[in-house]
């Protein structure tokens, strides 16, 4: 299942396209299946987590550094910090939706103190605050790259004018600039990153990591029916996707897969690589469920297939 290894741009972080998110962490899977996912992950050839200081402050009673904490018991017990590359985010936290400098410094610190580490491998400015200016935040993630924290730096959910903004900014005053995006990209939500951020990706050479990769199960093919959304942990994330134009979109992924003989999940991960996805987020909540994501990087998708997907997701291009 090992596919070519492949170097972030602009970086010398070499990682297998696919890139495990770990928000089930605390969430639909405990410590211990946790550790169980990120073993058969490595074993599998993977070697890039995501995570974020807010993982998974949705579910009820949690504080959001489940995921990062899990993490880090996993390394602190395999001692393999050196075997993985590591990303996570500061400012999405119900508590702490800031991009304000005086936070962040606080809050790499306690990221790499959940995570038990030195350093992080990707550091991300999570959500734009919107507020504080751009100058004000390039310049801290720069002082912490300077402090070595952080390897390199990233952006997710920043419009396209202020990460064109961060981009200048970084090579006006020589600051650490973002090597990557997360932006929100799957068969079933093309548009914005599409129209907006791929020109300013292409142009500057950014990694682009995308989350909501199979649109929160979506395009697994596992709901075809209301009822299949009865129960589901993420049932209400689906609902969104679940119309006419849709589920048209499934069934031309599931014929697609059936021609492959593989899952769904592995054609709507292949085309996101050939759409210039450098290494799709997926989350697995069992070591079962990895196969599918691990098989996508090997499987090319022909011009036909390719423009048979695009078709059928038109109505979200």
């Amino acid at each position: 299942m090992m596919t070519q290894q492949l170097q972030i741009p602009g970086t010398d972080l070499s990682i297998f396209p696919i890139n495990l998110g770990t928000n089930t962490f605390g969430w639909t899977a405990d410590e211990a299946g946790s550790h169980a996912v990120l073993d058969a992950f490595l074993a599998a050839g993977g070697n890039f987590l995501d995570t974020a200081e807010s993982y998974p402050a949705w579910v009820p009673g949690n504080t959001g550094h489940e995921s990062e904490t899990i993490i880090g018991t996993w390394l602190a017990a395999r001692g393999n910090r050196d075997k993985v590359v590591i990303a996570t985010k500061v400012g999405d936290h119900p508590d702490h939706k800031t991009q304000d400098p005086e936070y962040i410094r606080t809050a790499i610190d306690a990221s790499l103190e959940r995570l038990q580490t030195d350093y992080v491998d990707l550091y991300y400015a999570h959500r734009d605050d919107e507020v504080t200016p751009i100058a004000e935040v390039a310049r801290v993630f720069d002082e912490i790259v300077r402090a070595g924290k952080v390897k390199h730096v990233a952006v997710s959910n920043y419009s396209k004018d202020r990460l064109a903004e961060w981009l200048a900014v970084a090579e006006q005053e020589n600051l650490a600039k973002p090597v990557a995006i997360q932006p929100q990209y799957s068969l079933v939500f093309r548009r914005d990153y599409e129209t907006e951020l791929k020109p300013l990706a292409q142009e500057h050479n950014l990694g682009v990591f995308t989350y909501f990769s199979l649109a929160a199960g979506f395009l697994t093919g596992k709901y075809r029916t209301e009822e299949d959304l009865e129960g589901a942990s993420r049932g209400g994330m689906v609902q969104g996707y679940f119309n006419a134009d849709g589920l048209k979109a499934v069934a031309e992924l599931v014929a697609v897969a059936e021609a492959h003989d593989v899952a769904p999940a592995t054609i709507a991960l292949a085309w996101l690589l050939a759409k210039g996805a450098t290494a799709p987020i997926v989350s697995a909540r069992t070591p079962e469920q990895l196969d599918a994501l691990m098989a996508a990087p090997a499987l090319e998708l022909s011009y036909e297939e390719l423009a048979r997907l695009d078709q059928a997701s038109a109505p979200f291009a």
